[in-house]
């Protein structure tokens, strides 16, 4: 047989393994892993940061191990206490009930103390209070068993099968979720005129006792230069860790961040620093 024989047989074959050659290089180079987009030195040992515009992910770290989440827990709360739609005039009580005899933390509510439900929304959200998120619970339609069940309601509407609350503050290390579903959880929360408001406020003052008292954001990066942040909270336990859950403006982009378990409070502000200024990079 020919050479040129030969090769108009081959020639058939050669453009078929092209072909494919090629096809595989484009959908390597289209189907690149979202968390490759950014690669950024964090210290939180579980990440997730998402373009709630469009859903894409632009960075993950293990964000799909489930681990305790700590007073970003008190999002949940919030959603289920302003979805029961009750009195935010009512009177609340702090009673023995509400005191941590888990972890024994500091409260700046002692038993005794009144305030309206609306102010324990706040100091929860805002200062992170255990008692008033306590408090918040107990006087739940049903009470504790109540707000039980509508936190497992609001955790099947929001598709969350990784997710678990057990109390309404965070103390407990058995309230867990992954860093994926926490943006959920976040995104959710920024659907509230209520909580986006709370959240977002640097500092406020809250009526307890009848008299105002200041109480500050627990996320110093509310307020501060270059950040438009519009719900927030944080998190710590020894077994949690220092944890972050936010949406921010990149422009006009809304963005949540979602950094567990880092070891201070320092790495923490320095990861949402590092991911700011990344984001701040790119094309909007």
């Amino acid at each position: 047989m020919s050479f040129p024989d030969l090769l108009k047989r081959a020639l058939p074959v050669v453009l078929i393994v092209l072909a494919c050659f090629t096809a595989q290089a484009n959908a390597a180079e289209t189907e690149k892993p979202a968390a490759e987009q950014l690669r950024l030195p964090v210290n939180a040992k579980h990440v997730v940061v998402v373009d709630d515009s469009t859903g894409k992910v632009l960075m993950s770290r293990d964000a799909d191990t489930v681990v305790p989440i700590a007073s970003l827990t008190k999002l949940l709360t919030a959603m289920v206490v302003l979805d029961a739609k009750l009195d935010p005039n009512e009177t609340l009580r702090v009673t023995d009930d509400d005191v941590d005899t888990l972890k024994h933390s500091k409260s700046r509510l002692r038993v005794g103390t009144q305030m309206t439900r609306q102010a324990a929304l706040e100091l929860a959200l805002l200062a992170s209070e255990n008692r008033a998120a306590a408090a918040l619970a107990r006087t739940f339609r049903g009470g504790e068993p109540g707000f039980a069940k509508a936190v497992q309601a609001k955790l099947r509407e929001l598709g969350l099968r990784h997710t678990s609350i057990v109390e309404p503050t965070g103390l407990s290390p058995a309230n867990t979720s992954t860093a994926t579903e926490m943006a959920a959880i976040t995104a959710a929360a920024a659907r509230y005129r209520e909580i986006e408001r709370i959240t977002s406020l640097k500092k406020a003052k809250v009526r307890v006792d009848g008299r105002p008292r200041a109480v500050r954001n627990t996320n110093r990066l509310v307020g501060a230069k270059g950040w438009n942040i519009r719900v927030s909270k944080t998190g710590y336990t020894e077994e949690a860790g220092r944890c972050l859950a936010m949406r921010i403006l990149n422009g006009r982009r809304p963005i949540t961040v979602v950094l567990l378990d880092a070891d201070g409070s320092a790495q923490r502000l320095r990861d949402a620093a590092v991911i700011r200024r990344s984001l701040a990079r790119q094309p909007r």
